[in-house]
């Protein structure tokens, strides 16, 4: 049985069910921001060893049942709402995440892409842009400061040719509309503000010429390339989020075996057993590695490339599973 911990509007998932149904493999789809609210969770130590049940949707699960947890895009625990004081609710999320944290490090099992622990960890920018030019990829100069004066350091070091990006992905308010800071080149209009930096940190990196940008998708030892091809829009030139789907071509690239296996040893390094890469592949045919999200999107690149990203993952899923009919019949937990 695979555990499928995720929120409920998680259209990823929703891809991957179906091969795991036709492969006849039982699932549950629970997501942590039902605990402690409306699902219960108990803990037992005995023998030694750690016994965890879960209630949900009034049906009792034992965790040692689950051959896999795919710990896909989890809600935080949430507190009911009779709890309406702030700091009663704080605590309640705080205790719940402090036990969910517990519970993942002593459930021996096979854990899709890694533990939250170590989700959080690696996607820091700072560790994995380490760890690829350790195994030998092209990575640019990074400066990650909140330094005005560091900031015109890179700005002279790359002759203006210089970019900013988050040090993570984070949306934010203003006026009450949701906001996001994408990658932008760094003008010399933008120097004179150069005091703001000093209230948050920024990447910042030499500005890298692109013919295409390949989102690199990593499943165990399998490896999915799509190019994207964002030079051909204003709007995406600097940063392809801005627009995807229909706005941007999408295509198949053949990416070199080496590179493969490079890529296949930075997820295996980072002890996750999957990873979204972004590179930069230059006009003179150079791969620029930019980042690794260990827990990233790639429903739009299966859509657009029919790259067969969701049976891979159903494939790691199931790999631990005892080999049983296609007939029989998938139970699916889905929250309320």
């Amino acid at each position: 049985m695979i555990l499928v911990i995720s929120r409920k509007e998680d259209l990823a998932v929703n891809l991957v069910l179906p091969e795991l149904t036709e492969r006849g493999i039982e699932t549950l789809w629970w997501d942590p921001g039902d605990y402690p609210t409306e699902s219960r969770i108990t803990s037992r130590l005995t023998g030694g060893r750690w016994r965890h049940t879960l209630v949900t949707n009034g049906t009792e699960y034992d965790f040692s049942l689950f051959s896999a947890v795919w710990n896909r895009r989890p809600s935080l625990p949430r507190a009911a709402d009779v709890v309406t004081d702030e700091t009663h609710r704080d605590y309640v999320r705080k205790i719940a995440r402090f036990h969910l944290n517990g519970w993942e490090d002593t459930l021996d099992t096979r854990w899709f892409p890694a533990r939250t622990a170590d989700v959080l960890r690696t996607q820091n920018k700072l560790l994995n842009l380490a760890a690829a030019a350790e195994l030998g990829f092209t990575v640019p100069e990074t400066t990650v400061t909140n330094s005005p004066e560091g900031l015109i350091e890179v700005w002279e070091e790359t002759e203006g040719r210089m970019i900013a990006k988050e040090v993570e992905f984070v949306e934010f308010g203003i006026d009450g509309m949701g906001h996001n800071f994408y990658t932008t080149p760094v003008s010399r209009r933008h120097l004179t503000g150069r005091h703001r930096l000093a209230h948050a940190p920024v990447i910042l990196q030499p500005y890298v010429d692109k013919a295409v940008e390949l989102r690199i998708t990593v499943v165990g030892d399998q490896v999915f390339t799509a190019e994207i091809h964002s030079q051909g829009s204003k709007a995406t030139r600097h940063d392809y989020r801005h627009y995807e789907g229909h706005f941007s071509k999408y295509a198949v690239h053949d990416l070199p075996k080496d590179m493969e296996r490079r890529c296949v040893e930075l997820v295996r390094s980072l002890d996750l057993a999957f990873g979204c890469i972004d590179v930069i592949l230059t006009p003179e045919g150079e791969y620029v590695y930019l980042e690794l999200n260990p827990n990233g999107q790639w429903g739009w690149i299966e859509e657009f490339t029919d790259l067969p990203v969701s049976r891979a993952i159903a494939d790691w899923l199931a790999a631990g599973e005892p080999a049983v009919g296609t007939d029989g019949p998938t139970r699916q937990g889905v929250p309320a």
